[in-house]
Protein backbone atom coordinates (compact mmCIF):
# COMPACT_ATOMS: atom_id res chain seq x y z
CA UNK A 1 0.00 0.00 0.00
CA UNK A 2 0.88 3.65 -0.64
CA UNK A 3 2.49 5.20 2.55
CA UNK A 4 1.26 8.24 1.53
CA UNK A 5 -2.41 6.80 0.88
CA UNK A 6 -4.93 8.72 3.67
CA UNK A 7 -8.16 8.00 4.59
CA UNK A 8 -10.80 10.66 5.71
CA UNK A 9 -13.41 9.84 8.57
CA UNK A 10 -16.78 9.54 6.53
CA UNK A 11 -19.11 11.04 9.27
CA UNK A 12 -21.00 14.62 8.99
CA UNK A 13 -18.98 16.14 11.55
CA UNK A 14 -15.50 16.90 12.54
CA UNK A 15 -14.37 14.42 14.96
CA UNK A 16 -12.26 14.90 18.30
CA UNK A 17 -8.52 14.26 18.06
CA UNK A 18 -8.45 11.12 20.21
CA UNK A 19 -11.53 10.01 17.75
CA UNK A 20 -9.52 10.16 14.54
CA UNK A 21 -6.80 8.40 16.42
CA UNK A 22 -8.90 5.56 17.25
CA UNK A 23 -10.50 5.00 13.76
CA UNK A 24 -6.49 5.55 12.28
CA UNK A 25 -6.06 2.99 14.96
CA UNK A 26 -8.64 0.16 13.63
CA UNK A 27 -7.82 0.97 9.93
CA UNK A 28 -4.45 0.18 10.65
CA UNK A 29 -5.10 -2.74 12.15
CA UNK A 30 -8.07 -3.37 9.18
CA UNK A 31 -5.28 -3.13 6.15
CA UNK A 32 -7.10 0.20 5.11
CA UNK A 33 -3.85 2.40 6.13
CA UNK A 34 -0.54 1.09 6.59
CA UNK A 35 0.47 -0.53 9.78
CA UNK A 36 3.31 -2.73 11.27
CA UNK A 37 0.80 -5.44 11.98
CA UNK A 38 -3.15 -6.80 11.17
CA UNK A 39 -5.82 -8.00 13.14
CA UNK A 40 -9.69 -9.63 12.15
CA UNK A 41 -10.95 -7.44 15.88
CA UNK A 42 -9.95 -3.92 17.04
CA UNK A 43 -11.52 -3.31 21.24
CA UNK A 44 -12.41 0.57 21.28
CA UNK A 45 -11.80 0.70 25.29
CA UNK A 46 -13.30 4.12 25.44
CA UNK A 47 -15.30 5.82 28.37
CA UNK A 48 -18.71 6.78 28.28
CA UNK A 49 -18.78 10.35 26.57
CA UNK A 50 -15.67 10.13 24.41
CA UNK A 51 -17.86 8.97 21.44
CA UNK A 52 -16.89 5.44 20.94
CA UNK A 53 -20.31 5.22 18.37
CA UNK A 54 -19.31 7.95 15.73
CA UNK A 55 -15.74 6.65 15.95
CA UNK A 56 -17.21 3.06 14.96
CA UNK A 57 -19.63 4.74 12.37
CA UNK A 58 -16.46 6.57 10.98
CA UNK A 59 -14.69 2.96 10.74
CA UNK A 60 -17.42 1.42 9.44
CA UNK A 61 -18.29 3.84 6.37
CA UNK A 62 -14.17 3.65 5.72
CA UNK A 63 -14.68 -0.29 5.25
CA UNK A 64 -17.80 -0.11 3.31
CA UNK A 65 -16.45 3.08 0.88
CA UNK A 66 -13.03 0.75 0.56
CA UNK A 67 -15.13 -2.26 -0.74
CA UNK A 68 -14.25 -4.07 2.48
CA UNK A 69 -17.58 -4.78 3.85
CA UNK A 70 -21.42 -4.70 2.65
CA UNK A 71 -23.25 -5.84 5.83
CA UNK A 72 -22.73 -4.63 9.30
CA UNK A 73 -24.13 -6.53 12.63
CA UNK A 74 -24.26 -3.97 15.68
CA UNK A 75 -24.98 -6.48 18.94
CA UNK A 76 -26.50 -3.95 21.73
CA UNK A 77 -28.08 -3.63 24.86
CA UNK A 78 -31.64 -3.33 24.50
CA UNK A 79 -31.89 0.22 26.09
CA UNK A 80 -29.16 1.43 23.14
CA UNK A 81 -30.62 -0.12 20.20
CA UNK A 82 -32.47 3.30 19.91
CA UNK A 83 -29.22 5.12 19.98
CA UNK A 84 -27.51 3.90 17.23
CA UNK A 85 -30.24 4.19 14.99
CA UNK A 86 -30.22 8.28 15.91
CA UNK A 87 -26.53 8.15 15.85
CA UNK A 88 -26.20 6.85 11.97
CA UNK A 89 -29.06 9.26 10.90
CA UNK A 90 -26.67 11.83 12.62
CA UNK A 91 -23.11 10.86 11.65
CA UNK A 92 -22.80 8.48 8.79
CA UNK A 93 -21.85 10.43 5.60
CA UNK A 94 -21.97 7.30 3.23
CA UNK A 95 -24.64 5.32 1.53
CA UNK A 96 -26.76 3.20 4.30
CA UNK A 97 -29.97 1.52 4.65
CA UNK A 98 -30.43 0.48 9.16
CA UNK A 99 -32.75 -2.12 10.15
CA UNK A 100 -33.51 -2.23 13.84
CA UNK A 101 -35.01 -6.47 14.55
CA UNK A 102 -38.10 -5.62 16.80
CA UNK A 103 -40.95 -7.94 17.97
CA UNK A 104 -41.29 -11.38 18.02
CA UNK A 105 -39.10 -13.81 16.76
CA UNK A 106 -40.62 -13.95 13.33
CA UNK A 107 -40.74 -10.33 13.31
CA UNK A 108 -37.34 -10.13 13.13
CA UNK A 109 -36.57 -13.05 11.09
CA UNK A 110 -38.52 -11.22 8.49
CA UNK A 111 -36.96 -8.29 8.91
CA UNK A 112 -33.59 -9.66 8.24
CA UNK A 113 -34.81 -11.72 5.32
CA UNK A 114 -36.39 -8.79 3.45
CA UNK A 115 -33.03 -6.43 3.79
CA UNK A 116 -32.75 -5.79 0.01
CA UNK A 117 -30.22 -2.83 -0.45
CA UNK A 118 -27.12 -1.80 -2.65
CA UNK A 119 -25.93 0.32 0.13
CA UNK A 120 -24.10 -0.88 3.56
CA UNK A 121 -26.58 -2.87 5.12
CA UNK A 122 -26.49 -2.59 9.29
CA UNK A 123 -28.77 -4.40 11.36
CA UNK A 124 -29.15 -3.88 15.24
CA UNK A 125 -30.45 -5.96 17.34
CA UNK A 126 -29.98 -6.46 21.68
CA UNK A 127 -27.67 -9.55 22.81
CA UNK A 128 -30.87 -11.04 24.27
CA UNK A 129 -32.64 -11.35 20.58
CA UNK A 130 -29.15 -12.26 19.01
CA UNK A 131 -28.37 -15.53 20.87
CA UNK A 132 -31.82 -16.69 19.78
CA UNK A 133 -31.59 -15.90 16.22
CA UNK A 134 -28.31 -16.90 15.61
CA UNK A 135 -28.87 -19.13 13.03
CA UNK A 136 -30.60 -16.59 11.38
CA UNK A 137 -27.96 -14.03 12.11
CA UNK A 138 -24.96 -16.47 10.59
CA UNK A 139 -26.97 -17.01 7.74
CA UNK A 140 -27.23 -12.94 7.28
CA UNK A 141 -22.95 -13.11 7.02
CA UNK A 142 -22.26 -9.36 8.37
CA UNK A 143 -18.77 -8.92 6.98
CA UNK A 144 -18.43 -6.22 10.08
CA UNK A 145 -19.93 -7.38 13.93
CA UNK A 146 -20.00 -4.15 16.53
CA UNK A 147 -20.38 -5.55 19.70
CA UNK A 148 -21.54 -2.35 21.98
CA UNK A 149 -20.81 -2.55 25.87
CA UNK A 150 -18.53 -5.45 25.27
CA UNK A 151 -18.30 -6.36 28.71
CA UNK A 152 -22.09 -8.55 28.21
CA UNK A 153 -19.88 -11.17 26.59
CA UNK A 154 -17.62 -11.34 30.14
CA UNK A 155 -19.25 -14.68 30.62
CA UNK A 156 -17.71 -17.37 28.40
CA UNK A 157 -20.54 -19.80 29.04
CA UNK A 158 -23.75 -17.76 28.92
CA UNK A 159 -25.57 -18.05 25.61
CA UNK A 160 -25.30 -14.76 24.43
CA UNK A 161 -21.84 -15.03 24.69
CA UNK A 162 -21.40 -18.29 22.67
CA UNK A 163 -23.65 -16.98 19.83
CA UNK A 164 -21.34 -14.46 19.60
CA UNK A 165 -18.42 -16.32 20.01
CA UNK A 166 -20.38 -18.14 16.95
CA UNK A 167 -21.03 -15.34 15.36
CA UNK A 168 -17.23 -13.58 15.54
CA UNK A 169 -15.48 -16.92 13.41
CA UNK A 170 -17.30 -15.95 10.75
CA UNK A 171 -17.13 -12.38 10.39
CA UNK A 172 -14.50 -11.03 8.72
CA UNK A 173 -13.67 -7.71 10.98
CA UNK A 174 -15.12 -7.26 14.38
CA UNK A 175 -15.41 -4.44 17.03
CA UNK A 176 -15.47 -4.40 20.56
CA UNK A 177 -16.71 -0.99 22.55
CA UNK A 178 -16.77 -1.10 26.45
CA UNK A 179 -15.05 1.45 28.81
CA UNK A 180 -12.62 -1.34 30.18
CA UNK A 181 -12.59 -5.07 29.19
CA UNK A 182 -11.76 -5.70 32.62
CA UNK A 183 -14.96 -5.17 34.70
CA UNK A 184 -14.21 -6.95 38.03
CA UNK A 185 -11.35 -9.36 37.38
CA UNK A 186 -8.81 -10.24 34.70
CA UNK A 187 -10.86 -13.54 33.78
CA UNK A 188 -13.46 -11.18 32.18
CA UNK A 189 -11.08 -10.72 29.39
CA UNK A 190 -10.98 -14.16 28.15
CA UNK A 191 -14.55 -14.36 26.44
CA UNK A 192 -14.42 -10.54 25.35
CA UNK A 193 -11.46 -11.63 23.32
CA UNK A 194 -11.99 -15.00 22.32
CA UNK A 195 -14.92 -13.09 19.84
CA UNK A 196 -12.57 -10.34 18.94
CA UNK A 197 -9.58 -12.58 17.96
CA UNK A 198 -9.21 -16.30 19.32
CA UNK A 199 -5.38 -16.20 18.40
CA UNK A 200 -4.74 -13.20 21.01
CA UNK A 201 -5.79 -15.68 24.16
CA UNK A 202 -6.61 -18.80 22.77
CA UNK A 203 -10.13 -20.82 22.39
CA UNK A 204 -9.99 -22.63 25.90
CA UNK A 205 -10.36 -21.47 28.46
CA UNK A 206 -8.94 -23.70 31.06
CA UNK A 207 -5.53 -22.75 29.03
CA UNK A 208 -5.98 -19.62 29.72
CA UNK A 209 -6.95 -19.68 33.23
CA UNK A 210 -4.16 -22.17 33.87
CA UNK A 211 -1.58 -19.82 32.28
CA UNK A 212 -2.32 -16.63 34.02
CA UNK A 213 -3.92 -17.83 36.92
CA UNK A 214 -2.61 -20.02 40.06
CA UNK A 215 -5.68 -21.70 41.56
CA UNK A 216 -5.79 -21.84 45.29
CA UNK A 217 -8.51 -21.23 48.27
CA UNK A 218 -10.52 -24.43 49.77
CA UNK A 219 -10.44 -26.98 47.24
CA UNK A 220 -8.26 -24.99 44.62
CA UNK A 221 -11.20 -23.32 43.33
CA UNK A 222 -10.50 -19.28 43.67
CA UNK A 223 -8.37 -18.18 40.55
CA UNK A 224 -5.28 -15.59 41.20
CA UNK A 225 -3.59 -13.75 38.78
CA UNK A 226 -0.16 -14.41 38.32
CA UNK A 227 1.96 -11.28 39.37
CA UNK A 228 4.61 -12.52 36.96
CA UNK A 229 2.44 -12.95 33.83
CA UNK A 230 1.56 -8.87 34.04
CA UNK A 231 3.81 -8.11 31.29
CA UNK A 232 2.58 -10.55 29.12
CA UNK A 233 -0.76 -10.51 29.60
CA UNK A 234 -1.23 -6.75 29.42
CA UNK A 235 1.02 -6.68 26.24
CA UNK A 236 -1.86 -9.17 24.46
CA UNK A 237 -4.53 -7.16 25.85
CA UNK A 238 -3.45 -3.94 24.26
CA UNK A 239 -1.87 -4.85 21.03
CA UNK A 240 -5.70 -5.17 19.47
CA UNK A 241 -7.04 -2.09 22.08
CA UNK A 242 -7.22 1.39 21.65
CA UNK A 243 -7.76 3.21 25.07
CA UNK A 244 -9.13 6.30 25.89
CA UNK A 245 -10.36 8.11 29.05
CA UNK A 246 -12.23 11.29 29.19
CA UNK A 247 -9.48 12.78 31.26
CA UNK A 248 -7.28 12.31 28.63
CA UNK A 249 -9.58 13.79 25.69
CA UNK A 250 -8.11 17.34 25.69
CA UNK A 251 -9.90 18.59 22.89
CA UNK A 252 -13.05 17.72 24.47
CA UNK A 253 -15.41 20.54 25.81
CA UNK A 254 -16.03 20.82 29.31
CA UNK A 255 -19.46 19.67 29.12
CA UNK A 256 -20.98 17.27 26.65
CA UNK A 257 -24.49 15.95 26.41
CA UNK A 258 -26.27 12.93 25.26
CA UNK A 259 -29.85 12.47 24.23
CA UNK A 260 -30.71 8.42 25.00
CA UNK A 261 -34.29 7.89 23.22
CA UNK A 262 -35.62 4.45 24.81
CA UNK A 263 -39.08 3.14 23.46
CA UNK A 264 -42.12 2.68 25.94
CA UNK A 265 -43.14 -0.94 25.62
CA UNK A 266 -46.29 -1.19 23.17
CA UNK A 267 -48.79 -1.29 25.86
CA UNK A 268 -46.93 1.74 27.70
CA UNK A 269 -47.25 3.59 24.87
CA UNK A 270 -51.50 3.03 24.03
CA UNK A 271 -51.75 3.85 27.15
CA UNK A 272 -50.05 6.83 27.09
CA UNK A 273 -51.54 8.38 23.49
CA UNK A 274 -55.09 7.50 25.30
CA UNK A 275 -54.27 9.96 27.87
CA UNK A 276 -52.72 12.35 25.43
CA UNK A 277 -55.71 12.20 23.67
CA UNK A 278 -58.38 12.72 26.57
CA UNK A 279 -56.26 15.52 27.56
CA UNK A 280 -56.59 17.61 24.84
CA UNK A 281 -60.07 17.22 24.86
CA UNK A 282 -60.59 18.18 28.38
CA UNK A 283 -58.66 21.30 27.76
CA UNK A 284 -60.41 22.15 24.65
CA UNK A 285 -63.40 22.18 27.32
CA UNK A 286 -62.29 24.09 29.70
CA UNK A 287 -60.37 27.34 30.29
CA UNK A 288 -57.06 27.29 28.21
CA UNK A 289 -54.64 28.25 31.07
CA UNK A 290 -50.65 27.36 31.70
CA UNK A 291 -51.97 25.67 35.03
CA UNK A 292 -54.59 23.61 33.54
CA UNK A 293 -51.80 22.73 30.30
CA UNK A 294 -49.25 21.65 32.91
CA UNK A 295 -51.11 19.82 35.31
CA UNK A 296 -52.34 17.70 31.94
CA UNK A 297 -48.61 17.12 31.35
CA UNK A 298 -47.49 16.14 35.23
CA UNK A 299 -49.73 13.08 34.34
CA UNK A 300 -48.38 12.41 30.97
CA UNK A 301 -44.41 12.79 32.32
CA UNK A 302 -45.01 10.19 35.10
CA UNK A 303 -46.26 7.79 32.25
CA UNK A 304 -43.27 8.44 30.47
CA UNK A 305 -41.33 8.08 33.89
CA UNK A 306 -42.87 4.77 34.62
CA UNK A 307 -46.00 5.14 36.52
CA UNK A 308 -49.76 5.82 36.18
CA UNK A 309 -52.03 7.08 39.25
CA UNK A 310 -55.80 5.86 38.98
CA UNK A 311 -58.91 8.13 39.78
CA UNK A 312 -58.49 6.36 42.87
CA UNK A 313 -55.05 7.83 43.98
CA UNK A 314 -53.47 4.06 43.52
CA UNK A 315 -50.37 4.27 41.66
CA UNK A 316 -49.10 1.52 39.13
CA UNK A 317 -46.27 0.31 37.33
CA UNK A 318 -47.00 1.26 33.53
CA UNK A 319 -43.66 0.52 31.99
CA UNK A 320 -39.63 -0.57 32.77
CA UNK A 321 -38.01 1.16 29.85
CA UNK A 322 -36.45 4.46 31.35
CA UNK A 323 -35.61 1.85 34.48
CA UNK A 324 -33.85 -1.12 31.48
CA UNK A 325 -32.07 2.01 30.39
CA UNK A 326 -30.69 3.44 33.11
CA UNK A 327 -29.45 -0.45 34.44
CA UNK A 328 -27.65 -0.27 30.81
CA UNK A 329 -26.02 2.98 31.93
CA UNK A 330 -25.09 2.03 35.73
CA UNK A 331 -23.68 -1.12 35.08
CA UNK A 332 -21.46 0.58 32.16
CA UNK A 333 -20.04 3.39 34.58
CA UNK A 334 -19.10 0.26 36.89
CA UNK A 335 -17.12 -1.56 34.40
CA UNK A 336 -15.45 1.57 34.23
CA UNK A 337 -15.19 1.74 37.96
CA UNK A 338 -16.68 5.36 37.76
CA UNK A 339 -19.30 7.09 40.24
CA UNK A 340 -22.71 8.21 38.43
CA UNK A 341 -25.52 10.81 39.21
CA UNK A 342 -28.79 9.93 38.91
CA UNK A 343 -31.41 12.51 39.04
CA UNK A 344 -34.42 12.56 38.97
CA UNK A 345 -38.39 14.23 39.78
CA UNK A 346 -40.59 11.50 40.61
CA UNK A 347 -40.91 9.70 44.36
CA UNK A 348 -41.81 6.81 42.61
CA UNK A 349 -39.43 6.63 40.48
CA UNK A 350 -36.94 7.21 43.13
CA UNK A 351 -38.31 4.48 44.59
CA UNK A 352 -37.71 1.96 41.35
CA UNK A 353 -34.26 3.44 41.02
CA UNK A 354 -33.35 2.00 44.58
CA UNK A 355 -34.86 -1.20 44.56
CA UNK A 356 -32.71 -1.87 40.99
CA UNK A 357 -29.68 -0.61 42.81
CA UNK A 358 -30.50 -2.82 46.03
CA UNK A 359 -31.10 -5.43 43.65
CA UNK A 360 -27.77 -5.18 41.80
CA UNK A 361 -25.91 -4.62 45.10
CA UNK A 362 -24.40 -1.67 44.29
CA UNK A 363 -23.77 1.35 47.39
CA UNK A 364 -25.59 4.23 46.92
CA UNK A 365 -26.88 7.53 48.73
CA UNK A 366 -29.79 9.41 47.94
CA UNK A 367 -30.83 13.03 49.03
CA UNK A 368 -34.93 13.53 48.28
CA UNK A 369 -37.50 15.47 50.10
CA UNK A 370 -37.14 14.67 53.40
CA UNK A 371 -34.19 13.68 54.12
CA UNK A 372 -32.50 14.75 57.50
CA UNK A 373 -29.25 13.61 57.22
CA UNK A 374 -28.09 15.35 53.77
CA UNK A 375 -24.47 15.98 54.73
CA UNK A 376 -23.70 12.42 55.44
CA UNK A 377 -25.15 11.27 52.25
CA UNK A 378 -23.26 13.63 50.37
CA UNK A 379 -20.06 12.82 52.17
CA UNK A 380 -20.52 9.21 51.73
CA UNK A 381 -20.50 9.76 48.13
CA UNK A 382 -17.90 12.01 47.83
CA UNK A 383 -15.22 9.68 50.24
CA UNK A 384 -16.99 6.28 50.22
CA UNK A 385 -15.35 4.57 46.65
CA UNK A 386 -17.36 1.80 47.48
CA UNK A 387 -20.46 4.24 47.38
CA UNK A 388 -21.00 4.60 43.63
CA UNK A 389 -24.03 5.90 42.66
CA UNK A 390 -25.89 9.04 44.51
CA UNK A 391 -29.31 9.10 44.15
CA UNK A 392 -31.18 12.70 43.61
CA UNK A 393 -34.56 14.38 43.34
CA UNK A 394 -34.33 17.05 40.85
CA UNK A 395 -36.21 19.28 44.09
CA UNK A 396 -34.12 18.57 46.67
CA UNK A 397 -30.47 17.92 45.84
CA UNK A 398 -30.19 21.12 43.40
CA UNK A 399 -29.05 23.39 45.33
CA UNK A 400 -25.52 24.18 47.74
CA UNK A 401 -24.23 20.77 47.14
CA UNK A 402 -21.02 19.49 45.78
CA UNK A 403 -20.74 16.19 43.83
CA UNK A 404 -17.41 16.31 41.84
CA UNK A 405 -16.64 12.62 43.14
CA UNK A 406 -18.51 11.86 39.34
CA UNK A 407 -18.26 14.32 36.33
CA UNK A 408 -21.74 11.51 34.55
CA UNK A 409 -24.69 13.01 35.76
CA UNK A 410 -28.12 11.00 34.04
CA UNK A 411 -31.36 12.83 34.14
CA UNK A 412 -33.71 10.31 34.57
CA UNK A 413 -36.42 12.27 34.14
CA UNK A 414 -37.01 16.45 34.45
CA UNK A 415 -39.35 19.04 35.90
CA UNK A 416 -39.88 21.76 34.17
CA UNK A 417 -38.39 24.60 36.31
CA UNK A 418 -35.39 25.96 34.16
CA UNK A 419 -33.92 26.93 37.85
CA UNK A 420 -33.97 23.29 39.30
CA UNK A 421 -32.41 22.15 36.35
CA UNK A 422 -28.76 24.21 35.70
CA UNK A 423 -28.71 23.94 39.58
CA UNK A 424 -28.79 20.14 39.24
CA UNK A 425 -26.69 20.29 36.27
CA UNK A 426 -23.53 22.30 38.65
CA UNK A 427 -23.65 19.90 41.09
CA UNK A 428 -20.58 18.30 39.13
CA UNK A 429 -19.95 21.12 36.76
CA UNK A 430 -17.86 23.41 39.63
CA UNK A 431 -14.48 24.50 40.31
CA UNK A 432 -13.48 21.56 42.02
CA UNK A 433 -13.92 19.23 39.33
CA UNK A 434 -11.45 17.92 37.66
CA UNK A 435 -12.54 15.91 34.22
CA UNK A 436 -14.87 17.01 31.68
CA UNK A 437 -18.66 16.77 32.31
CA UNK A 438 -21.03 14.49 30.77
CA UNK A 439 -24.97 14.65 30.85
CA UNK A 440 -26.93 11.94 29.63
CA UNK A 441 -30.73 12.67 28.94
CA UNK A 442 -33.24 9.80 28.96
CA UNK A 443 -35.91 10.55 26.79
CA UNK A 444 -39.08 8.45 25.86
CA UNK A 445 -39.69 8.38 22.07
CA UNK A 446 -42.64 10.10 20.42
CA UNK A 447 -43.60 11.63 23.96
CA UNK A 448 -43.70 14.76 25.54
CA UNK A 449 -39.85 14.51 27.20
CA UNK A 450 -38.62 15.76 23.61
CA UNK A 451 -40.60 19.54 24.59
CA UNK A 452 -39.70 19.64 28.01
CA UNK A 453 -36.19 19.11 27.47
CA UNK A 454 -36.16 21.63 24.50
CA UNK A 455 -37.77 24.05 26.38
CA UNK A 456 -35.38 23.36 29.55
CA UNK A 457 -31.54 23.43 27.24
CA UNK A 458 -33.27 26.48 25.16
CA UNK A 459 -34.03 28.57 28.18
CA UNK A 460 -37.74 28.86 26.66
CA UNK A 461 -41.19 29.50 28.89
CA UNK A 462 -42.59 26.16 28.66
CA UNK A 463 -45.55 27.26 29.68
CA UNK A 464 -46.33 29.93 27.65
CA UNK A 465 -44.89 27.94 24.28
CA UNK A 466 -47.52 25.05 25.66
CA UNK A 467 -50.31 27.87 25.52
CA UNK A 468 -49.30 29.21 22.29
CA UNK A 469 -49.14 25.92 20.60
CA UNK A 470 -53.11 25.03 21.47
CA UNK A 471 -53.85 28.51 20.28
CA UNK A 472 -52.21 28.01 16.99
CA UNK A 473 -54.92 24.57 17.01
CA UNK A 474 -51.90 22.31 17.65
CA UNK A 475 -52.15 19.71 20.30
CA UNK A 476 -49.23 20.68 23.12
CA UNK A 477 -48.53 17.59 24.18
CA UNK A 478 -47.19 16.34 20.84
Amino acid sequence: MDENFSLIMPIKVKPYEHQFNAFKFACEKFGLLPGSSRSRGVALLMEMGTGKTLTSIGIAGALYLSGKIKKVLVVSPLSIVCVWEQEFQRFADFPYTVTVLKGTKEDKIKALNDIDSNALQVVIVNYESAWRIEKELLSFNPDLIIADEGHKLKEARTSQSKAMHHLGNKAGYKLLLTGTVITNRELDVFSQYKFLDPNIFGDSFYAFRNKYFDMVGYGNHIPRFKNSMTNDFLMKMHSEAFRVTKDECLDLPKITEEVRYVELEPIAMKLYKNIEKDSYTQISQSEVSAVNILTKLLRLSQVTGGHLTDDEGKIFMVSKAKLDALSDIIERAKSEDKKIIVMARFVTELNDIEKLLQRKNIKYSAVRGGTKNRCEEIRRFQEDKDCSVFLGQIAAAGLGITLTAASTMVFYSLDYSMSNFEQAKARIHRVSQKENCHYIYLIAKNTVDKKILYSLRHKVDLAKTLVDDYRKGINPFQ
